[in-house]
């Protein structure tokens, strides 16, 4: 995905989730699929968020993230409903303008450390874009409505969660294994999880099946890596038992 095209798709993913939230009747009601929140502390979250965003792609390269505004300094989501819309659009042209400033090259600091994906401003953007789309899926399905993510964001969100999330040098501690995954609008890849860690790459077309394989739309396979959905409404085939690995393994402890 390049620079533009990011930027483009996170403001148009800022104005679905808003116009998500304006629709719906009662903001204090609980998200089924972020259990701990009600609608307007996700609400909150986009807004706090993305201003951190902002703060982080300006600060430039870091060991470590410019510190956190404190909770009694840190922008409440207003109430009104007007106000919040626009407190939202104004949390997004702020990190928008941190981006465009900085270009897509600048390094910065990024919680993935030293997964496959670049520490840059246009990774963090990249990413952004995923952050839009199922936040926004959550409110819809907060609402009894949900639907499938962009097909053009759910296209790129597979490969970006990947190689962002899923891949670390960290060594895999179980049985070598190799997971392929093929979305229903095009696109294969293949997880190698082995002694140097986690990695993804794009999947040769003569390539041997590996030892579990995945397909389905990119939609359900991004909202399955995010834990929005379970992977039983994809086709699977194979030893399942490394992607249940995967799912709950954590590098870092």
């Amino acid at each position: 995905m390049e620079f533009p095209e990011a930027l483009r798709l996170i403001e148009a993913g800022s104005a679905r989730f808003r116009a998500a939230i304006a629709s719906v009747p009662d903001l204090d009601v609980q998200v089924p699929t972020c259990p701990d929140w009600t609608l307007r502390e996700l609400a909150q979250h986009l807004g706090d968020g993305r201003r951190r965003q902002a703060a982080i792609v300006a600060a430039g390269p870091g060991a470590e993230p410019p510190a956190k505004t404190s909770p009694t300094g840190a922008p409440t989501a207003p109430r009104d409903r007007e106000a919040l819309d626009a407190w939202l659009d104004e949390a997004t042209q702020s990190m928008l303008a941190a981006m465009r400033e900085a270009g897509p090259d600048r390094g910065c600091w990024t919680w993935w450390g030293t997964s496959q994906a670049p520490q840059t401003s246009g990774a963090i953007a990249r990413h952004q874009v995923q952050e839009f789309a199922v936040h926004t899926y959550d409110v819809q399905v907060t609402l009894g409505s949900p639907q499938p993510l962009p097909t053009e964001v759910a296209v790129y969100g597979v490969p970006q969660f990947l190689t962002m999330v899923s891949a670390t040098t960290v060594p895999w501690p179980f049985k070598p294994a190799t997971i392929d995954l093929h979305i229903t609008e095009g696109g294969s890849w293949r997880v190698s999880l082995n002694a140097d860690g986690v990695r993804c790459d794009d999947l040769a077309a003569d390539a041997e099946p590996g030892d579990m394989v995945m397909r389905g739309s990119a939609s359900d396979m991004v909202l399955y890596f995010y834990d929005r959905i379970s992977y039983n409404g994809l086709e699977i085939s194979g030893d399942t038992e490394p992607m249940d690995q995967l799912a709950v393994w954590d590098p870092d402890a």
